[in-house]
């Protein structure tokens, strides 16, 4: 149970790797590496993956919770790469927004499930 837990954050992990990579290779030449609204988004999606991974461990959460939740995250930060890379790094406020939403959605079913 373990391995496939292990596989599935790698498979995560590379999914946004080359996302990110993807997004560099688009960008203009000097794109804005620290804009403040992808910090916040990149911030809360690594603030629930700590959470969830803390629900793992002492029992909270089941793995198939935590595979559901990582994949949420996982499709939330694809969004915010393919959002930074229309805006040369960075993401409006409008999208911004929408991203919060989504963050917002997946937060309080990590906070349900902790809580059962």
């Amino acid at each position: 149970m373990a391995l496939r837990t292990t596989v599935r954050r790698s498979l995560i992990a590379l999914l946004a790797t080359s996302a990110l990579a993807a997004t560099g290779a688009m960008a203009q030449a000097a794109p804005v590496p620290h804009h403040p609204r992808v910090n916040e988004v990149n911030k809360r999606v690594d603030n629930q993956q700590q959470r969830i991974d803390k629900g793992v461990a002492n029992g909270t959460i089941t793995p198939k919770q935590a595979a559901r939740d990582e994949k949420h995250d996982a499709n939330i930060a694809q969004r915010a790469s393919a959002d930074e890379a229309r805006h040369n790094g960075h993401l409006t406020k409008k999208e911004t927004a929408h991203l919060n939403r989504a963050e917002n959605r997946n937060s309080r079913h990590i906070r349900k499930q902790r809580r059962h």
